[in-house]
């Protein structure tokens, strides 16, 4: 790999670089280029009781290649054994210290802020009282054993006197701790409250927030990163809004996987804080060095359009050129900026509007990657995109040529969507 000059993970100046690098190119497969990919669970590696297609066979793969993997989750009313129980079943060899969840970084959370043997009220689950035993805290249930510190975390039981006794608590001074705030989880029966709409109960009765531990919030990166001991992590997720954004936190690498919650269109429309390094199918692309977003071949210099990203070369169209020349006279008054062309010399005065116009494709930004080529306009207007080959080539084209300036709005990407014929699109 050589030297990574990167800032250290959990700065500003990371989290900036992160955000940075966008769709980065790479001659070997990410399972070459990262010491430890940190893997969510749900639309990742599996969807409900059933492995997502490939991701057994990928994951065991990205091993023999020498990537270590972690599985990192929100999800905290289950136990780690429980979980890595389950990825095994899948097929998935995981042990126990293979998986770190939210109810482990809120453990941690509490543990450094209070000495051993404190009263944690848990209005959660077991797994949660069995993370706050391991770091030397002790579980409570009642406001009235005047603990220290609430954490709550999702339990499908969870009972009103156990909201009740919590808020009170809340109230009367204990610090305040979610180990998520997901809105929704993933059912069969489709999306349904998560711990983020039951905290609200909380919230809304005592007027008081939590500190989350949860991605994207740092503490459960955080806690991932000392677990593993990470020095270079690839996270790897299916949602924009709490894996990916948790990783630019983190001022960590990121690839999304477009088999779970997120869609293409997510990704074409995700603000600077959620834009993955690399964009991938599944996990099958731990395995696929990642194209380069580029140029096409047309030998045409770049020109003034809107400002990229480094790491995604642009073409513009031709350089512009002026218009004829102009006669000595008055300096020359604000307008439209021109390019280098022909020599210009001083005229008179130039309002705006009587400057030399640009050529049709002037300003416009267009990438390539594999056979498809996306043209964002000068001006406001739908993305164009023509070509053929993987349609996820397609979607980094789109991707680069929407994060190359001001955000869009979806009627301005759909169509280019329509074209590229995307699952879920």
């Amino acid at each position: 790999m050589g030297n990574d000059t990167r800032p250290p993970a959990g700065t500003a100046a990371a989290a900036d670089a992160a955000t940075a690098a966008l769709l980065e190119p790479g001659q070997r497969p990410p399972a070459a280029e990262y010491d430890v990919a940190l893997l969510d669970l749900d639309g990742v590696v599996y969807s409900g009781p059933e492995a997502i297609p490939g991701a057994v066979q990928a994951l065991a793969a990205a091993r023999e290649a020498g990537l270590r993997l972690a599985f990192v989750t929100n999800n905290a009313s289950r136990s780690p054994s429980a979980v890595a129980l389950q990825l095994t079943r899948l097929g998935v060899a995981a042990r126990s210290a293979d998986v770190v969840t939210s109810a482990q970084a809120a453990a941690t959370l509490i543990a450094n802020r209070f000495p051993a043997g404190s009263p944690v009220l848990v209005a959660g689950a077991i797994a949660l009282r069995l993370a706050l035993r391991e770091r030397g805290l002790r579980p409570v249930s009642v406001a009235a054993d005047r603990p220290v510190a609430v954490v709550q975390g999702y339990a499908p039981d969870i009972s009103y006197g156990l909201l009740a006794e919590a808020g009170v608590a809340v109230r009367d001074g204990a610090f305040f701790v979610a180990t998520n705030t997901d809105s929704t989880l993933p059912t069969p029966r489709g999306p349904q409250p998560g711990n983020g709409s039951l905290v609200q109960v909380i919230v809304t009765a005592t007027g008081r927030r939590p500190v989350v531990a949860g991605k994207p919030e740092t503490p459960l990166h955080a806690e991932a990163m000392a677990r593993t001991g990470a020095t270079r992590p690839l996270v790897v997720g299916d949602r924009l809004d709490t894996d990916i954004e948790g990783a630019v936190r983190g001022g960590a690498d990121s690839m999304l996987v477009l088999t779970g919650v997120s869609t293409p269109l997510d990704a074409v429309l995700a603000p600077p804080s959620r834009r993955p390094t690399y964009l991938a199918a599944g996990l099958g692309g731990l395995l696929e060095p990642q194209p380069a977003v580029g140029p096409r071949g047309s030998g045409h210099a770049a020109t003034s359009g809107p400002a990229t990203t480094p790491g995604l070369a642009v073409t513009s169209g031709p350089a512009v050129t002026s218009g004829p020349a102009v006669t000595p006279g008055p300096a020359v008054t604000s307008g439209p900026a021109v390019t280098s062309g022909q020599a210009v010399t001083p005229g008179p005065a130039v309002t705006s509007g009587l400057a030399p116009k640009p050529g049709p494709s002037a300003a416009a930004s267009v990438f390539r990657c594999g056979g498809w080529e996306a043209r964002r306009p000068a001006a406001p207007g739908p993305i164009e995109l023509d070509g053929g080959g993987a349609w996820i080539d397609g979607l980094r084209a789109l991707c680069a040529a929407a994060w190359s300036g001001e955000q869009l709005t979806p009627d301005l990407a759909e169509p280019a969507l329509k074209t590229l014929g995307a699952p879920a699109c």
